[in-house]
């Protein structure tokens, strides 16, 4: 019998597991074989082996002959055994010994393990779960998928992962091993009961990633990630998510879990059909790698997002084994936003009730960024979706810092290989028909000019061929870049991003965040120049909408202007600030103009310059005037830029009016509330009240030279200088450098 015919029949069985009677059955082999005699007979011998093996499970036969063993695995690996689980009579067990452990209840059963609380009383008294392989499933690679749960836990130290205590085997030859117990929840279900906003469950979310990420570096990869297996607990009132079963996990990097290691058949799932990686579901050898995992996290994303899976787990079971198959290989998933648009007004409204959020701006919230996170993660070219959980979990930690994400649309070149590839015979023609065209023009001197007209739209073909490339060569080397800063190489980073031309780039905000870090990486290095030089490159490429200019859009702005003044560079720095000034002339956004007027005022300005930050000076006094309680943090620093800038535009009373109300400001931030003292002592140094001048100024001066002791060329323990406000205190420096010589 040939394999085809024999995995063919496997389907079959498999697909009729949902029939209840036996006509029914009949009818859909009959459907099914389509009059293949052959095909038939050996659907009825595996059928037969199934309902033998049936009545082994009762009676807690060793081993399946090789048909129904197949099936059943095949049911097992994605959730179907949970009529023929019933068969095991586990119960009967409580209240026995299992080694020191007293078995006080079941509290859980997989395809092939049988999970209690037991007790134990010595050498320590605790609770655990206990694991337990289940009669009747003692077959080879059963227990090698067994012992593969064992090892791969015991290897894994982590806060978010169950601890494995002890493992062993039963009297009768039956191994277990013991866990911590895990008293939770799956995800879902206490996100939903308790109501948890969007961020809050991001933030849990992060937490799995870095378990996950623990897991794939010691070698494992666990290919069944989804809410059930993924427990909330709950640790001095603070809930701790907390991986379990890697029951089917698959060691990586050449190392052996076990002897009997489990290889997964060529016809064989393994996973969960709405959370499984569209190259699980090909069974094409391919070999199944940590991105798997990364895939099946964005599902549980998707769905801690929107409330459902990308692909319904009822309508997948429903449309049959080659169905499911085309679904996760072909259909691609809606993005989290247009879900929700789906959604009945009942669901919807549920949906957004459990996340603390009105309809529109769940919507709202998903629609960009978050959107592009979590289709980064289900493409289905593993080759595009992020290369590490640690990644996947940097990104959303970026999303939530309000920082730029490296998830992104897919570039022109991109798009345009998809174009072609999906239409190739159109294609084709068009070449065919335009080579027949100017071969059929060039016979006649009216058609030399058509020929030459066709010679410049090829050249300028060549030039966009040319462009294309150039910019996907850059865009690679970001995305490497990118890769090499999840995994702290960022010396190699550095190196990788000397000879990109921005402008070839584009607006991206994967390489804004590169040159981000990067130029912060720099300044703790002491190496400024490059750092300047690193800031530049992220400003040409953070060019976006000026629709989109928010705190999100100047924070780049902080690093530029403080890293040329400490390289020497005052002319590129006056370069900058006439360029920074020009780009936000028009904003409408109170942060975006706070930063830009810090940032033009380092050092004293000149008057045209000072004229062309009137516009923002009016948009900083109509926000002060009608803030509210929500705005009380940014108030304060947009307080300090209406004093700095009257300072430097000689309206020294106005400067220092300004000051004091923004030194009135609870919860104050140490850098502001310094530089602000610096500037009001130089304001009473120029009124000649030479007092509060010295008093201002000593106020201010200790914090600084405590924080900058060597200056700032060299900054040693800002110690945050990729998250932190290193810029704000080298401004407070120069601040002081300048007051110093004034105030006598």
């Amino acid at each position: 019998m040939s394999d085809f015919v024999v995995n063919r029949a496997e389907e079959i069985v498999f697909s009729a597991l949902k029939f209840q009677s036996s006509a029914e059955h009949a009818a859909f082999w009959d459907r099914a074989c389509s009059g293949d005699a052959a095909l038939r007979a050996e659907v009825e011998k595996i059928w037969a082996e199934y309902i033998e093996a049936e009545g082994f499970f009762d009676e807690c036969q060793p081993s399946l002959s090789s048909g129904a063993e197949a099936v059943r695995l095949l049911a097992d690996s994605t959730d179907f055994t949970e009529g023929i689980s019933a068969a095991f009579d586990s119960d009967k067990i409580v209240g026995s010994k299992i080694g020191p452990y007293k078995l006080l209840q079941k509290i859980g059963e997989g395809g092939c393990g049988v999970v209690y609380m037991a007790e134990q009383e010595k050498p320590v008294r605790r609770r655990v779960a206990l694991k337990v392989i289940k009669l009747g499933m003692d077959t080879k690679n059963v227990i090698a998928r067994f012992e593969a749960e064992r090892q791969a836990l015991a290897m894994m130290d982590h806060p978010n992962i169950a601890r494995v205590l002890e493992a062993g085997a039963t009297e009768t030859g039956r191994p277990y091993f013991v866990m911590e117990l895990v008293r939770g929840i799956k995800i879902t279900t206490y996100c939903d009961e308790n109501r948890l906003n969007v961020r809050q469950r991001l933030e849990l979310f992060i937490q799995i990633c870095g378990a996950i990420q623990h897991a794939h570096q010691k070698g494992i990869v666990h290919r069944d990630i989804k809410p059930s297996n993924i427990l909330v607990t709950m640790l001095d009132g603070v809930p701790v998510p907390k991986v379990i079963d890697f029951g089917i996990a698959k060691a990586t990097g050449g190392e052996r879990l076990t002897d009997n290691t489990l290889f997964t058949a060529y016809e064989q799932f393994v996973g969960t059909p709405a959370y499984m990686s569209p190259e699980q579901a090909q069974m094409s050898g391919t070999d199944v790698d940590t991105r798997s995992d990364i895939y099946s996290l964005g599902v549980l994303l998707y769905e801690l997002l929107t409330g459902k899976t990308p692909f319904d787990q009822t309508e997948l079971l429903k449309s049959g084994l080659d169905a499911m198959r085309r679904t996760l290989l072909e259909r691609e998933p809606q993005r989290p936003s247009t879900k929700l648009d789906g959604l009945r007004a009942v669901e919807l409204t549920q949906t957004s009730l459990h996340r603390q959020i009105e309809t529109p701006r769940l919507k709202s919230l998903l629609r960009g960024d978050l959107d592009w996170i979590v289709m980064k993660a289900l493409e289905k070219d593993r080759n595009r979706r992020y290369q590490t959980a640690n990644g996947f979990g940097m990104d959303v930690q970026r999303y939530l810092n309000n920082e730029p994400v490296f998830a992104r649309p897919p570039s022109r070149l991109y798009r345009l290989q998809k174009l072609v590839r999906r239409n190739q015979t159109t294609f084709a023609a068009i070449a065919a028909v335009s080579v027949a065209l100017i071969a059929g023009f060039g016979t006649s001197t009216w058609l030399f000019f058509r020929e030459r007209e066709a010679r410049r739209e090829a050249e300028n073909a060549r030039r966009l061929e040319t462009e294309l490339r150039a910019e996907a060569d850059a865009r690679a080397k970001i995305s490497q870049a990118a890769l090499l800063i999840s995994r702290n190489d960022i010396t190699g980073a550095d190196h990788l991003v000397d000879n990109i031309q921005v402008p070839v780039v584009g607006s991206s905000l994967e390489a804004a965040g590169v040159f981000h870090a990067l130029g912060n990486w720099n300044v703790t290095q002491g190496r400024w120049q490059v750092a300047a030089d690193r800031f530049l490159q992220l400003e040409q490429a953070n060019q976006v909408d000026k629709s989109d200019l928010t705190a999100d859009g100047t924070r780049d702005l902080l690093g530029a202007g403080p890293a040329l003044i400490v390289a020497g560079d005052l002319k590129k720095y006056c370069q900058f600030v006439q360029v920074t000034l020009h780009r936000f002339a028009d904003t409408a956004d109170p942060v975006a103009a706070e930063e830009v007027m810090k940032n033009s005022l380092i050092l004293p300005a000149d008057a045209m310059t000072l004229q062309e930050m009137e516009p923002l000076v009016k948009l900083l006094q109509n926000s002060v005037a009608q803030s509210g309680p929500e705005a009380a943090y940014r108030i304060p620093w947009q307080l300090f830029a209406l004093s700095l800038y009257e300072y430097r535009c000689g309206n020294f009373t106005n400067a220092i009016v300004w000051g004091q109300k923004c030194l009135t400001y609870s919860n104050p931030v140490p850098p502001r509330v310094v530089m602000e003292h610096i500037v009001l002592a130089m304001a009473y140094a120029r009124l000649n009240q030479p007092e509060n001048a010295r008093l201002e100024l000593a106020a201010g001066r200790e914090p600084i030279e405590k924080k900058l002791p060597n200056g700032p060329e060299k900054i040693v323990d800002l110690g945050k200088a990729s998250t932190g406000n290193w810029h704000d205190w080298v401004i407070a420096y120069f601040l002081l450098h300048e007051a110093v010589k004034l105030v006598k």
